[in-house]
Parts: structure tokens; sequence; C-alpha cells
């Protein structure tokens, strides 16, 4: 059998259960002296999945550990389909979660793992059973039922987590960095797997990670957490195109954080000036004239080894790095050190080449609004 193969979309009774909603309403969690989730408000909609984004310590892990009832929340309310369970244990709250270590009973096997929650719960060990095989036939682990999970690879030990976690139905489906022990290649295979799997079955989940790429790929809606904090809500195209700050625009891609200047306005787009020698025009999003910043994502500048256009702002290349489907270069300029990606270029520049430095595509250029 494959390391991974397809999911099964056949429906399963976890498919005609209502997706439920998510709500906080001014959460704060404090231990001690330590805020680790401050006044948080955010509504997951039923049979969406969102993803709480940030760097270590922003609070994304405590807020999915409330979700689940294994933390309680110091202030405020958390509702789950309309039902307020902010004071209610991990076991009263209709949710699973999907642990970064997956969690397996290593002395059980497969079906035996799965069959866990049903068997705990009082259902007869037959029926139990019988709902674990669903599942695991439902995520294309059907045959594999009586291997311990030692004699399973990473991907398909997810899956079992999966399994076990999808085995009693929840309302919402929590997922804790479920891709972190998994290698690059299997991380994009599985990834995918869990995105078809949550909206074939239209499944209400909260997914934590701290991977900026596998937010973009999976989610309906990101949350990008800062210091406790929400530092953005919006689709993956929102945050990426239209950063709310300084930290979302750095934090999601790479970006380079430029000075311009808006020179002019007319309705919602203003003239930015470049180096005192290039103007664009870009969304103004609701920015005056003056200085400003721009986040310039890095296939949105195109380097061109002529000699220099007027008008042009010129740099010298320090680092050029082949990664088969692009290039990445380190450019020196006037405007700062600028980290470019160019996919079609055939002959790379060489380090120490003079280049004129231009936008190629204004989509990849944003106004950073004022603080």
């Amino acid at each position: 059998m494959n390391q991974i193969s397809s999911i099964s979309l056949s429906r399963s009774p976890a498919s005609k259960k209502q997706a439920a909603s998510v709500e906080f309403r001014n959460v704060t969690k404090r231990y001690g002296n330590v805020t680790a989730v401050d006044s948080v408000s955010f509504t997951i909609e039923p049979g969406e999945l969102v993803t709480l984004l940030g760097p270590s310590g922003c609070g994304k892990t405590t807020t999915l550990r409330m979700i689940a009832g294994l933390e309680m929340a110091s202030e405020g309310r958390i509702l789950i389909g309309e039902r307020d369970v902010t004071h209610l244990s991990a076991a009263d709250r209709d949710v699973s979660m999907v642990f970064q270590s997956y969690a397996l009973f290593p002395h059980m096997s497969v079906l035996e793992n799965v069959a866990y929650g049903p068997a705990v719960q009082g259902i007869p060990k037959k029926d139990a059973y019988e709902m674990a095989m669903q599942k695991l036939e439902l995520i294309g682990l059907k045959g594999l039922e009586k291997r311990a999970p030692s004699e399973l690879s990473g991907g398909q030990q997810q899956r079992v987590a999966v399994a076990r976690a999808l085995v009693l139905e929840p309302q919402v489906l929590l997922f804790d960095e479920p891709l972190s022990n998994l290698d690059a290649k299997l991380r994009r295979r599985v990834r995918e797997d869990i995105r078809e799997l949550q909206q074939s079955l239209n499944l209400t989940v909260a997914y934590v990670t701290h991977d900026q790429e596998e937010a973009l790929a999976v989610s309906d809606r990101i949350i990008v957490m800062s210091n406790a904090r929400i530092a953005q809500t919006g689709t993956p195209r929102e945050l990426y195109e239209e950063p709310a700050d300084l930290f979302v625009a750095d934090f999601i891609g790479d970006a380079n954080i430029i000075h311009g200047e808006i020179v002019d306005t007319s309705g919602e787009v203003a003239n930015v000036r470049i180096g005192g020698t290039t103007n664009i025009q870009l969304p103004r999003r609701g920015v005056g004239e003056g200085a400003v910043k721009l986040a310039v994502r890095p296939d949105a500048i195109a380097l061109d080894d002529a000699a220099a256009a007027a008008g042009k702002i010129t740099g010298t290349v320090r680092k050029a790095s082949y990664l088969g489907t692009q290039m990445e270069y380190e450019v020196e300029s006037p405007i700062g050190e600028l980290f470019v990606v160019q996919y079609d270029r055939q002959d790379p520049i060489a380090p120490g080449t003079p280049v004129s430095i231009s936008f190629a595509t204004q989509r990849g250029i944003a106004i950073i609004p004022r603080a």
C-alpha cells in the first residue's frame, strides 16, 4: 500500500450531523500575572476551516485548548453551536482534538486505537469496532486495522489520529500542529487530505499552525495572532495582499518592507513614488498623502541586468540561489536590501552584477495602513 493513499469520499454518518459554530466573546486567559490570551473575539462558522496562525507564544494553542475545554477561560464566553460551554469540562463538549504527537496507544492495534473513544463511552465492543472501521475506510486505511502504530508510516499514523477524532462524530474538530512530525513532501500531501476530508464531510475545524504556507493552503479564513491578541482576520488572499500592519505583512509569506511616498490620491487610488524615481498606482487603503511603508512580495520585483534605464532604481545582486523552479536573489539597493524571486528567467544573474529594479505587478504590493 502506498504511504499516502487517496481519501475515500463516501458519505458517512459524520456527514449527516449538523456542523456547529464556535464563538469567542472577549475571552481572556491568564496564568498568574501572565496574560496568554487577551480579550479575543471571533466566530468560526459551521462547516468552516479556520486556522489560528502566529509565532510561538502568541496564544494560538491556548486558544485551541480553550475551545477543547482543556483550559478554562479567565474571562469572557465560549459558545459551541450557540451553547455556552465556557465552564464545561472537555468531556462535556462535543469536540475532538488531533494532537501534534498523535498520542496513539502503542500496545493497541489501529482498530483498537480508533474504537477506544466509543468503548470508553460504554458503546458495545462490536458497535465500537464497526464505527472505527467506517472511519478507517473513510480515510483510506482499510486493511491496516490489525497493525500496531509502530508498523505505520508517519502519514498513516496521522490518519489514525484523525480517524480516532472523527469516530465520535464531534461538532467541532481541532488540530494542534498536526503535520509538524512529517517531512516536507508528506506534509503537503496530508494537508491536502485533511482539507478534502473537511470539505467533503462539512466539518467545522479549528487548526493551529506556525507554518504560513500550511495556513494559506488549507484555510477558509486565518486568524493571525500576536502577543496574545488578534492582529488580523481574513481569507488567505486578503492577508497576503492586504496586510493590516507591519507584523502581518512580514509574517504572512515573505515581504520586503520599503519606504515610499504618496504624492497624490484620486478616489481610492494612490500615486506612490518609490526611491524618488518610480511611480506606481496602488489602492490607498484609507491612507493620505505623505510618507508610507509598502509590503512588496518577492515576485513583484523585476530585475534587468541590461544598462539601467532612466527613471529606474538601480542595485547590485549580492547573492543568487537556484531552486529548480525559481531563482532567488538578494539585492542591495538605495531602497534597502531586497529579496527577489524570479520564475521565468533562463540565465541566472551572477552575484556582483548591477541591475535595474522595477515592479512587475501591483497585486504583490500593498500600502501598509499607518498605526
